[in-house]
């Protein structure tokens, strides 16, 4: 609305000037003038008498003649405050005598659609119509003018505005405007003349405007508006000159309106020129980075076609390349000097770098609940160096990569008086930086429950993350507890000291009746080798108690009697108690490459893990695992986007240990791996046909990222997915099948179950929840001897987000 706004005040100093020259002055003073003793203002209603003498260039003691007069009049008339002024001489008094213009009382607008209430209101504001305001007829008459001009470049030739002045008591009046927009001209022809290389319905491929058709009624394509001609116009001239035609020009453009104002027909009138071809390529001005870095980037060559996109895109990344090196104002200007003879185009890019630019300061703004330290230490771009657009576009990232910062935006101020000096200046949007969530509720198998948690991101405002989590009922108690430190030291060592006690009895359950009762502690530091990459090492401790009965699973019984310190007990009428109980030290190193643009709803970049884990010799239990996840996304456009996930897992026993202990198990089906599968059931089933998880994962998920509106892009996701995944068993754990025979789940391909659906993920104070529907494309139906999958085509979750 900046032009609507600039127009209006044109259009308010214009109607100053004709008021001061139109206006009748009645003037009644002495040929030779006087000198003025006294003064005094009659005729006003709501403005003082100070306001008058304020602006009165005329004191008390001053002599007055007509000139003198005549300025002051023109002075009072420049306050847009009176319609009339009459100045008159009382002896030694000098009387101005004022028609006060009357103040708006209320302004309305009506009708309008295209231009929205809100910015129009602004812009009218911004020249004097509001209420409250001086009322101006005159200017209103210009502001009706420039609403019809507006709507007529909109293409509603029928648009009919009316203005209504209704005079209210205390000289006040109620302006409105009303408006009929009508309907938008259809165009029913557009006419390209003059192209005799390319067919007219190639040409218009990329055009805005076009003749009806039947999606005109979604795209609206049809609908004539002078902007949208603009923009026709240039892709046009982009048409030819990226492919070839350097000498291109559009003669004229001819729109016709029917009688009825409803039909618009469109003639353009176009020279083709010639084709170019490139004959050399030259790089003048001041290289302040060596040439062959800047002629490197130079995206056109000698002997290919004349492209005029290729030109510009070479231009563009010169001075990004020189805007690294602190050049941020560099001008990069091709200048194509045609043959026609020849038909040959010589390419000079004239390079002027103009003088480096340093950085001042850093601000960060519309944030308060961030200490400065937690913002600055991602700042890559640094105050006192030169401005370098990769170094603020890295720290630019790392803002929005914190899960406290929903999106940052920055811009470069530059220092009044200093023209190599520029601030940075971050405009931040921040994001709920953590979820909550508790409740109480009652059921006959668990009596009472009691469940809350915390998850917070900036604790404090330092940026460190705590996580409390609580949960109790008859058979199930939970509490954990987590402190992560991301910069614990100058070096951006991260650190993270965790805690927990899990008892969960299951003898109610229809599984398998299997308890286990554990206490963990745990230490985890994180150190970056590079910008991208870092390294993780870290050291676990757990007290394990897992407890089955002689009506467990086979596998649970097997699994006890055999690894740890194990104890049986005979309660009599053929119930026994198996028990274990043992100690694993855990050691963990990883590697991890993270180059994502987000850490949630990320749409570009790339994010790799490795993490190996073993239980150290001389633990009760000996084992490790091994995973490695990998997502990927590849821009397809700008606002399209494929995303490639994948996990591998693998884990087995060592020394006198007989198989993965069964918390280590890995599990697949469900929102997590494979949608439309319920979840944890694809893979192994024990003695009862329930999940027990295998010691191989694999799983991959492609997804397709629908674009949504930019208020919603960075709180929800919509993908289009194509699941594919299962979990296998390479002989370590016994498994039979419904008959009792001997089954084998051990890694196959073609066991690998897929699936298509849609998904769609929200992120809520409650935790990123995640709807899918699935449709699964391979499922094993099962028999008499087989168990089947178990499909869940709907699946609905809630995890954390941070």
């Amino acid at each position: 609305m900046s032009g609507i706004r600039t127009c209006l005040t044109t259009l308010r100093r214009l109607t100053i000037v004709l008021g001061v020259t139109c206006t009748g002055i009645s003037l009644s003073l002495a040929a030779d003038g006087f000198v003025v003793r006294d003064m005094r203002v009659e005729g006003l209603q709501r403005i003082s008498e100070g306001t008058v003498f304020n602006y009165l260039p005329i004191n008390i003691g001053d002599a007055v003649d007509d000139v003198r007069i005549g300025e002051a009049i023109r002075a009072l008339y420049g306050q847009n405050l009176f319609d009339d002024i009459e100045m008159r001489r009382d002896g030694e008094t000098l009387v101005v005598v004022v028609r006060e213009r009357p103040s708006i009382e209320s302004f309305e607008i009506e009708g309008n659609k295209d231009i929205k209430t809100e910015d129009l209101m602004e812009s009218l504001r911004g020249v004097g119509l509001a209420a409250g305001r001086t009322f101006d007829r005159s200017l209103l008459d210009n502001v009706e003018q420039f609403l019809r001009e507006q709507y007529l470049d909109r293409g509603k030739y029928g648009v009919q505005i009316t203005t209504s002045v209704v005079e209210r008591p205390n000289n006040t009046v109620q302006v409105g405007i009303d408006v009929k927009e009508g309907g938008r001209a259809r165009i029913r022809q557009v006419n390209i003349v003059g192209n005799d290389s390319f067919d007219e319905k190639k040409i218009r491929e990329g055009f805005n405007l076009d003749t009806g058709n039947w999606l005109s009624w979604i795209r609206q394509d049809d609908r004539y508006a002078k902007q949208d001609l603009e923009g026709d116009l240039a892709t046009l001239e982009s048409f030819y000159m990226d492919r070839g035609y350097a000498d291109f020009r559009v003669e004229s453009t001819q729109v016709a309106i029917s009688p009825n104002k409803k039909d618009i027909f469109i003639t353009i009138t176009i020279n083709e020129g010639d084709k170019y071809s490139i004959s050399e390529i030259k790089l003048v001005g001041d290289m302040v980075i060596p040439e062959q870095y800047l002629r490197a980037l130079v995206l056109a060559q000698p002997g290919s076609t004349f492209n005029q996109n290729l030109l510009t895109q070479s231009s563009e990344l010169m001075a990004f390349r020189l805007g690294e090196q602190g050049y941020a104002n560099a001008e990069i200007e091709p200048v194509p000097e045609l043959d026609r003879e020849t038909k040959e185009a010589a390419i000079t890019f004239f390079v002027v770098p103009n003088s480096r630019v340093y950085v001042r300061r850093i601000n960060f703004n519309g944030v308060n609940e961030i200490d400065d330290e937690v913002l600055r230490r991602e700042m890559r771009q640094l105050e006192g160096a030169y401005l370098s657009n990769r170094l603020v576009e890295r720290s630019k990232t790392r803002l929005e990569r914190l899960p406290f910062i929903e999106n940052a935006e920055v811009g470069n101020t530059p220092v009044p008086g200093s023209p190599d000096l520029v601030d940075v200046d971050f405009d931040l949007t921040y994001r709920m930086p953590g979820q909550f969530s508790g409740g109480v509720g009652y059921s006959e198998s668990q009596k009472l429950l009691l469940n809350g948690s915390i998850v917070h991101t900036n604790f404090l405002g330092t940026g460190n993350r705590v996580a409390l989590e609580l949960n109790s009922g008859r058979f199930s108690t939970l509490y954990s507890l987590s402190h992560t430190d991301p910069a614990r030291t100058i070096d951006g060592v991260r650190r993270t000291v965790g805690i927990s006690y899990r008892d969960i009895t299951q003898f109610t359950s229809s599984a398998s009746d299997f308890s286990t009762e554990t206490f963990g502690a745990s230490i985890d530091y994180g150190y970056p080798i590079s910008e991208f990459q870092s390294l993780s090492f870290g050291l676990s401790w757990q007290h394990s108690e897992l407890l089955s009965s002689s009506s467990s699973t086979q596998q649970a019984q097997d699994w006890v009697l055999n690894n740890g310190a194990t104890f049986v007990e005979d309660v009599g009428r053929g119930v026994s108690f198996f028990g274990t109980e043992f100690d694993s030290f855990e050691l963990l190193v990883g590697w991890t490459y993270d180059s994502r643009n987000r850490g949630l709803f990320a749409n570009r970049g790339t994010r790799q893990q490795i993490i190996l884990s073993a239980a150290v010799p001389g633990s009760d239990v000996e084992f490790y695992t091994a995973r490695y996840r990998l997502t990927k996304y590849f821009p397809i456009t700008r606002r399209w986007t494929v995303r490639f996930n994948t996990e591998l897992g693998i884990g087995e026993a060592m020394g006198d240990t007989t198989a993965l202990p069964p918390y280590k198990q890995f599990f697949g089906g469900g929102p997590q791996s494979v949608r439309g599968f319920r979840e944890s059931y694809l893979g192994p089933r024990d003695s009862f046909g329930n999940p027990y998880g295998g010691n191989v994962l694999v799983a991959s998920q492609l997804e397709l990222i629908l674009p949504l509106p930019d208020r919603w892009a960075r709180q929800a996701r919509a993908a289009i997915f194509y699941d594919v995944g299962n979990v296998f068993n390479t002989g370590e754990v016994e498994f039979a099948d419904r008959l009792g025979a001997p089954v084998e789940y051990k890694p196959d391909l073609d066991e690998l179950r897929a699936s298509v659906g849609i998904g769609v993920q929200w992120l809520a104070p409650l935790g990123l929840f995640r709807f899918s529907y699935a449709f699964p494309l391979n499922e094993y139906i099962g028999n008499d001897r087989f168990y089947g999958d178990e499909l869940e085509r709907f699946q609905f979750s809630i995890g954390q987000a941070f």
